[in-house]
């Protein structure tokens, strides 16, 4: 029965590969349980927001959990969600006005229910099909730009993680200092073993990749569990606390705006990227994308509910992709162990608090996707600048959705200059005038 529902016979996959799939996309995700907790309980400037980070930790595990579950259910698709980065910064930084980003904000309870309104905006758009529009404006070449930025975007998050780069007033530049660090040896460890593994076909190998970095991290000290089972902290302080006194407000409704189009690109980009990966694309569309989006909005609605920031798909589910996953299974694997976490706190802290032991399965990972970059057309202009920009601001933006946005606007306007109005629709049209007036009247404020 579990194989006819997944369809294993079709992906030319096994319970035991979309198992081993699942714990590889868990393992390059887990970070945000250590994450997440940090991130919303204490601002930039050290002081605390009013959230507790056990609170915060519970939210972040069963929002991980029901989404990823009903991602591997309702859309049979191997993408995991969680909270995601960027919208939590933006949650407490703007949103609550905390940090010094904002002058004026609102209360963690006001923040909660600013954004599950904007996950029901999401669940409305994903249920009329609306978001179709948006993924049926894009050309086959922004479709496969999508998966070449990500793929950039990862490995460029893995080699900062690292310590091989840093920011410099150049933008990003060699760390040398850092190449004799014990994080050096933890991440060219874990990825030298990664690509022998990989050279030689072998499964498992970017799992044992990060087995081998573990063991380098323990022996120089970075990484000491003090338990690995602990009784969970039942607190449940942010559960259904929302107060929508905000959402009525002007400022209130552009923040809405905000996180429903960070959360739209973003989602989007991920579901592009990773499927392109797996090799799901069907006709040039992404398998059962409706009900994607609705377990994508639905985890954001669930995730506010239960007290964290926005739900959005991952995009380091290309790592389980990489593994061996192509169905919903791999994303049911990740649901469960997010809900294990719950339990497993002292070693999942341990283990997703020292980043360099994730760093060398995204940066594979990333390597892996830019195979995407030979379906782009490059000698056709009016497909390749668009695709070309997708690829450049995705790393440079550190932000799929703005990548994206950029290639949306761009696409219609080459399109147009180099008398292909065939190629142009009016939904693209409209859309790139909307993602214009968002960046100046709303970004830019």
């Amino acid at each position: 029965m579990l194989k006819a529902y997944f369809e294993f016979e079709k992906h030319q996959t096994s319970t035991s590969k979309e198992v081993l799939a699942g714990v590889t996309t868990f393992l390059t995700m887990a970070y945000i349980l250590v994450v997440q907790p940090k991130v919303l309980a204490v601002d930039f400037a050290g002081n605390e927001t009013g959230m507790s980070p056990s609170a915060i930790l519970l939210a972040t595990c069963l929002s991980a959990g029901f989404a990823s579950i009903l991602m591997g259910v309702l859309a049979r698709l191997p993408i995991a969600l969680a909270p995601g980065m960027g919208t939590n910064y933006f949650f407490v930084g703007v949103v609550m006005g905390i940090g010094g980003m904002q002058l004026t904000g609102v209360a963690w309870q006001q923040a909660l229910a600013i954004v599950f309104v904007s996950g029901i905006l999401f669940l409305i758009i994903s249920a009329v099909g609306a978001r179709q529009l948006i993924l049926n404006v894009m050309s086959p070449g922004l479709k496969s730009a999508i998966g070449v930025g990500i793929g950039l975007f990862i490995a460029m998050i893995g080699l900062k993680n690292a310590g091989v780069i840093h920011a410099a007033p150049s933008l990003v530049e060699l760390n040398l200092k850092g190449l004799r660090s014990a994080d050096a040896a933890v991440f060219w460890s874990g990825l030298f073993v990664t690509l022998v593994l990989m050279a030689r076909k072998l499964p498992g190998s970017i799992l044992i990749g990060l087995v081998v970095s573990g063991v380098v991290a323990a022996s120089w000290g970075k990484i000491s569990p003090t338990s690995i089972v602990g009784t969970p902290d039942a607190d449940t302080t942010l559960l259904f606390q929302l107060d929508f006194s905000a959402v009525i407000t002007f400022q209130g409704v552009s923040w809405i705006l905000v996180f429903l189009f960070m959360d739209i690109f973003d989602t989007t980009g991920t579901l592009v990227g990773v499927s392109q990966q797996a090799g799901l694309i069907e006709n040039g569309e992404v398998p059962r994308m409706n009900r994607a989006m609705l377990a994508d909005s639905a985890g954001t609605i669930f995730g506010a509910l239960v007290g964290t920031s926005t739900v959005t798909s991952y995009i380091e589910s290309a790592a389980g992709v990489q593994q061996g996953g192509r169905t919903g299974l791999t994303a049911v694997v990740v649901g469960l162990l997010f809900l294990a976490a719950i339990f497993l706190s002292p070693l999942l802290v341990a283990l997703s608090g020292y980043s360099p032991l994730t760093a060398s399965a995204l940066v594979v990972v990333g390597a892996m996707m830019f195979r995407s970059a030979a379906e782009i057309d490059w000698k056709d202009e009016s497909e390749s600048i668009p695709a070309f920009l997708v690829i450049l601001g995705i790393p440079l933006f550190f932000s799929i959705g703005d990548g994206i946005a950029l290639g949306l606007i761009a696409s219609p306007i080459v399109k147009l200059a180099s008398r292909k109005e065939s190629d142009v629709s009016i939904t693209g049209v409209v859309l790139a005038g909307l993602l214009i007036a968002y960046y100046v009247f709303v970004r830019a404020t």
